[in-house]
């Protein structure tokens, strides 16, 4: 995506003008490229016990240890979720329904969404992925129909997930577009004093570590009536008694008009799909006559909802807890052997920045040789010379699992400086 800086407005903003898919694909497909040959992406693999995965590696398998999934507190091959999804398309005969959701809905997918918005207090619409949550409720957020029809500056966090940044050209057609730098509340709080409605758009926990200034932005919000819309994807499950999330958990009281979180029911919730947490009665309307995925699109598939309602009956017992706490003492014990810019948050994401892409691939690689599987990372998912290992820590691991992990990124990483010299 290329962008044109407006220096009237101060550093640190710019406006989209122009998508550039294909200078995208020119500057990252070279890596892309060695990343398939070097066998660290593409793979397919089949689960074993705890965290391993058998994975085909041209013709052969290798058992690694898996530190790629998102599965936070490791609930994604819980038996009672997997019994779940299978016994509702037993119950239903049925996997979808291909019609759009204005039209006709699964009975079970009704009872789902009433348990989320009593497990997450707030109204819940769940969708087939969180991207079609993001789809559907940015372009109703720019037309001014949930802020009294005031049509806000859209303000992006500059590491605002994909699936929200890729919005900015058709939101444009609606309204001003601005970037500003990644949890910039300095210059937030310069737009929101400038501009009579502003709606912020960012993620609750970074897909590449690192959160929202979460106090700093409900303050905001106090003051200036900013809106909020936070893709707390990565943050769903792993804080609050009912795993309400990162951001649901720090909002005091109900959603309110003012804030909309975008969650997953695929990670650290174990289940599939995503939803939204709305506050009001009128935005609820809005979203199920308007939201597109919602009107032109069909639901969650049938298995996907099993699973949900197994996870959420889980979500109220003990058992949450427990994994909550054993994703922190695994957070803590890796942090002790391994220190990155986020060593001390209580979040399951390190990132291990290298730099150069061949480097890290080659790293990546080295590291499946040895038996852990870690994300090599680069442009476009970070910008062009910041590439490195990604790490999603979970409750199911051991603690000779990361203790092993550790150990292999420590030689792996001396290695690398020694040949650089």
């Amino acid at each position: 995506m290329t962008e044109n800086s407006i220096q009237e407005r101060g550093a640190g903003i710019s406006v989209t003008s122009s998508r550039n898919t294909r200078a995208m694909i020119d500057k990252a497909g070279p890596q892309f490229d060695l990343a398939y040959q070097s066998g660290v992406m593409g793979l397919s693999a089949r689960p074993m016990k705890e965290r391993f995965v058998s994975i085909d590696l041209g013709g052969s398998n290798k058992c690694v240890l898996d530190f790629i999934r998102c599965s936070y507190l490791g609930l994604d091959n819980h038996p009672e979720i997997v019994a779940g999804a299978i016994d509702a398309m037993t119950q239903y005969k049925s996997l979808h329904w291909s019609c759009a959701r204005t039209r006709l809905n699964f009975a079970l997918l009704t009872t789902l969404e009433n348990e989320l918005a009593d497990l997450f207090q707030a109204r819940v619409i769940t969708y087939s992925s969180v991207l079609a949550a993001n789809m559907s409720a940015l372009p109703l957020i720019a037309s001014g129909h949930l802020t009294g029809n005031k049509k806000p500056v859209m303000v992006f966090d500059r590491f605002a997930h994909a699936t929200l940044a890729f919005h900015k050209a058709t939101l444009a057609a609606e309204t001003a577009v601005i970037t500003i730098d990644h949890n910039d509340v300095s210059m937030l709080e310069q737009i929101c004093k400038q501009n009579p409605c502003v709606a912020y758009i960012c993620d609750g926990v970074y897909s590449m570590g690192g959160a929202a200034p979460l106090e700093a932005l409900l303050s905001l919000q106090q003051r200036y009536g900013l809106f909020l819309y936070i893709d707390d994807a990565h943050g769903v499950s792993l804080f609050g008694r009912q795993g309400e999330g990162f951001v649901r958990s720090q909002v005091p009281g109900g959603v309110g008009d003012r804030t909309i979180i975008a969650a997953s029911l695929g990670k650290g919730f174990g289940a599939s799909g995503g939803l939204l947490m709305l506050g009001s009665n009128e935005h609820e309307k809005l979203f199920r006559r308007f939201a597109i995925a919602h009107a032109f699109s069909a639901s969650l598939n049938l298995a996907g909802v099993g699973a949900a309602l197994a996870s959420a009956k889980l979500h109220r017992t003990a058992e949450l807890l427990r994994r909550q706490i054993f994703l922190g003492e695994h957070i803590e014990q890796f942090d002790r052997l391994c220190k990155t810019d986020q060593s001390g948050l209580p979040l399951p994401i390190r990132f291990i920045k290298i730099g150069d892409e061949t480097t890290t691939i080659s790293a990546a690689r080295t590291l499946i040789d040895r038996g852990f599987y870690t994300s090599a990372v680069f442009f476009p998912t970070v910008p062009q010379g910041e590439a490195g290992l990604r790490l999603c820590l979970s409750a199911s691991h051991t603690k000779e699992g990361i203790e092993g992990l550790c150990q292999a990124l420590d030689e792996v990483l001396r290695q690398d400086q020694e040949i650089r010299g």
